[in-house]
């Protein structure tokens, strides 16, 4: 192991050791907070050997674990919450697109300020292509992220809308199905213990009971439940979500929820666990209504309909509750009704992105760069009658993959402005969503399970290239 990390690491040599046997082993944290971590993420998400960067994701994963530091399920919590054991909180979910270690370290900031229990770092199907973040990478960029900010105990890594293309599965079912089935495993090895499953992209409206509309998606969901649960490492139950309305489409009703459940439940079987959460449709889209002059649109969201959703899910199937997808552009006055409602989970994603992109610190010359880029390769996706900023607004989420090196080199002062301006949102949005002194909660009901690591093989020539010590800091 130590030949093939290679001589770059001898530079670390007081901060921690990798043996010829694979043990890991902090020497001093202060050095590896301080000046290895950095170099370790850089050469975990940039080397371009396999071999190389395979073993650079297994030293950061190992030292996570010598810190404390545990990818973890979710689902006791939920559990505890659909018995009625806890409440008054609703669970931030965050998707993080781009700046994923500046960003991440900013919620750990917020949560140890405010000594949070429970957030989730999440990224959709979609994200994982146009970000170009595999599982693996974004669970080692977060844990990296955990380590270089002293946070310790469970990290909850999330897939979302691990979705059905309803057109590919209209050609080819069992084929999209094993899409998803393959993005599901991927997930899984790299610690994703929390897993949403999306099928109501193939409910059938036109169908004449609402027990038929749902069947596709009960059914997909329940087949997705069983290979998922013999996926799970020893000791872990993965955490996984169903969702009865599609984000964007019409308000979800207490009677779709029975009709998916029942038909779930019924295809699942029995002594097979379930779903711990109903994802639905209250009157959000994912990034907001957008206006001709590129600003936001204010979402009126029913809360009426999700607390009566929430209220249906736990007291009939004893789910934690519904979770509210496309959130994070509400305004700011809306995010205290979430707990008020019951809601369980909250998905916020879009408003980071644009806090990023319109940050004063952002610099101008790259932006223009990134729109330039979705000018000449997104022009497919505008619709008759956007204008220029419409358009841009929602295609610039698609340059976080093309532009991540250069998003990850900006100079640290630049990131670390926008580090602490989104730092004050996420302690915001904590406190809204009463999350703030939930930590000792979490501690009690969540229990992670330290999974073995595999050691990776293969055989590179020469070192990896660590890089360089975290600049500015």
């Amino acid at each position: 192991m130590s030949a093939l990390l290679g001589a770059p690491f001898e530079s670390y040599g007081d901060a921690f050791s990798v043996s010829d046997a694979g043990m890991v082993r902090i020497l001093d944290r202060a050095k590896l907070r301080e000046r290895a971590i950095y170099g370790l993420v850089t050469a975990a998400v940039f080397e371009a050997d396999p071999a190389r960067r395979s073993a650079v994701r297994w030293v950061i994963r190992a030292l996570a674990q010598e810190s404390g530091i545990v990818p973890a399920s979710i689902q006791s919590l939920y559990e505890a919450m659909g018995r009625g054991e806890v409440s008054g909180f609703t669970v931030p979910a965050v998707n993080i697109r781009g700046l994923t270690y500046d960003s991440t370290r900013a919620v750990f900031r917020a949560m140890t300020a405010g000594s949070v229990g429970p957030v989730i770092f999440e990224i959709a199907k979609s994200e994982i292509g146009y970000t170009e973040q595999r599982p693996d990478e974004y669970a080692v960029v977060i844990l990296a992220a955990a380590i270089r900010e002293g946070y310790t105990g469970p990290v909850f890594i999330q897939g979302d809308h691990f979705q059905i293309n309803a057109k590919k599965f209209g050609a080819d079912p069992a084929g999209e199905v094993s899409t998803l089935k393959a993005i599901a495993r991927e997930a899984v090895e790299a610690g994703f213990y929390n897993i949403d499953i999306d099928a109501s992209t193939v409910v059938d409206l036109s169908k004449g009971t609402i027990e038929e509309q749902q069947f596709n998606n009960s059914h997909i969901t329940a087949e997705m439940t069983k290979f998922i649960r013999g996926l799970e490492p020893k000791g872990v139950t993965v955490s996984i979500g169903g969702e009865i309305g599609e984000v964007g489409g019409k308000n979800s009703t207490v009677e779709e929820l029975s009709a998916f459940m029942d038909v779930y439940r019924r295809e699942l079987g029995a002594g097979i666990k379930g779903i711990s959460k109903i994802s639905v449709q209250t009157g959000t889209s994912h990034g907001g209504v957008v206006l001709p002059d590129g600003t936001v649109a204010k979402v009126k969201l029913d809360f009426g309909t999700l607390e009566s959703l929430s209220k249906a899910a736990r007291e009939k199937y004893g789910l934690s509750g519904a979770v509210q997808h496309g959130a994070s552009t509400l305004p700011d006055d809306a995010f205290g009704r979430f707990p008020e409602t019951g809601t369980s989970e909250v998905h916020l994603a879009t408003g980071f992105q644009n806090m990023i992109y319109e940050h004063p610190r952002f610099p101008a010359a790259l932006k223009e760069k990134a729109y330039d880029w979705c000018r000449a390769n997104c022009a497919s996706e505008r619709k008759q009658g956007e204008t220029e900023e419409q358009f841009l607004y929602k295609a610039r989420k698609k340059t976080f993959g093309p532009f991540k090196k250069e998003m990850w080199d900006l100079p640290a002062e630049i990131r670390g402005a926008i580090g602490a301006d989104l730092e004050a949102k996420f302690r915001f949005l904590f406190d809204k969503l009463r999350v703030v002194g939930t930590r000792d909660v979490v501690g009690r009901i969540v229990k992670p399970v330290s999974a073995p690591l595999s050691r990776p093989t293969g055989e590179a020539k020469g070192g990896v290239a660590i890089g360089r010590d975290e600049p500015g800091e």
